[in-house]
């Protein structure tokens, strides 16, 4: 099965049910059950049962076809940072994980401010595991340096679409964002002086992708949308959802301990005062990640579903116009 054939309308065919059946008996047995439990134009989510256990498969579209290859990596990096990996076919990026109960925010832990804290700083743990394997991960690569010329090319190609396309970039918008270039710059260049090394962004971490495992650790998942950047730009998503999550000010105290409980991993390589002095920055950074995964899903939508979800793309563009999640200016 060739890469450019996946799509949400494959999905829910019959041959590859099949297909996918034959993956999943072959690592836990003849599945009683194989429920469709998440199908979007992005991925699609399976719940297996078999011999009484249950585990989750998944497939993601090409443009995020990695999953498979990099959570198996993760695996054997940092076991007790990921859910347990029960099989993987990194050529047709098939994955099945185990079951390991409700997420955390399913838990109600998205309330408690500690566990945003504890989030911030496992998943920093394993970003710092991670330095100088980045080049084993074989992900999009989106360094401090390049923040600019990447904005700039988005702001060109997005704006240069038909009118009537729903990716495309308001004109009006693309003026202000093409003002905003010597900005990103000077966000780049306050990053880009820490001198940190380039680790894995999860891109997508919220309560929704972390659950509890059995011996009471933290375990992520769902790491399609995964880039290499500068480790503080992966603050960005865990921190806009902890605010929104506990309905805070963007400048809360709560949310700068969430962020120091990550900054601490990295202050042997920089002092805590000049990490916190170029989180702002980095956290717009950040913004450029999300813009990339969401190019990545939307190159292989249908027409329909492009109507629904294309202009998330330019929408996280022009998000780079806002503050970042700790409020002020950056």
């Amino acid at each position: 099965m060739s890469t450019s054939t996946w799509t949400s309308a494959l999905w829910a065919t019959e041959d590859f049910r099949a297909e996918l059946c034959s993956f999943v008996t072959a690592a836990v047995g003849i599945p009683d059950r194989l429920e469709l439990v998440a199908l979007r134009p992005w991925s699609a989510v399976w719940r297996a049962t078999a011999g009484g256990r249950s585990s989750y498969a998944k497939q993601n579209c090409p443009g995020q076809a990695h999953e498979a290859r990099l959570i198996t990596r993760l695996a054997q990096v940092a076991p007790d940072h990921v859910v347990p990996v029960l099989a993987a076919d990194p050529d047709r990026d098939l994955l099945l994980t185990a079951d390991l109960g409700p997420t955390v925010h399913a838990r109600g832990g998205a309330d408690d401010p500690a566990t945003w804290a504890r989030i911030a700083a496992d998943a920093a743990d394993l970003q710092r595991r991670l330095v100088g394997a980045v080049d084993d991960l074989h992900l999009t690569v989106l360094a401090p340096a390049d923040a600019t010329t990447y904005v700039a090319d988005a702001v060109g190609r997005l704006a240069a679409l038909a009118a009537d396309d729903p990716r495309r970039l308001a004109s009006e918008v693309a003026i202000l964002l093409e003002a905003l270039l010597p900005t990103v710059e000077r966000w780049s260049d306050q990053v880009e002086d820490l001198d940190l090394p380039l680790t894995l962004l999860h891109n997508d971490l919220h309560a929704e992708n972390v659950v509890l495992a059995p011996d009471g650790g933290l375990r992520f998942f769902d790491f399609g949308d995964a880039v290499v950047g500068d480790p503080l730009a992966g603050l960005y998503v865990p921190l806009a959802m902890a605010q929104e999550c506990l309905d805070l000010p963007a400048d809360h105290p709560t949310l700068w301990r969430v962020a120091d409980a990550a900054l601490e991993v990295w202050s042997d390589l920089a002092t805590p005062a000049a990490l916190r002095a170029a989180l702002p920055a980095a956290l717009q950074l950040g913004r450029v990640a999300r813009v990339e995964s969401w190019r990545r899903c939307v190159a292989t939508m249908t027409r329909a579903e492009r109507v629904d979800f294309g202009s998330a793309p330019a929408a996280h563009l022009a998000s780079l116009l806002d503050p970042p999640p700790l409020g002020g200016a950056a």
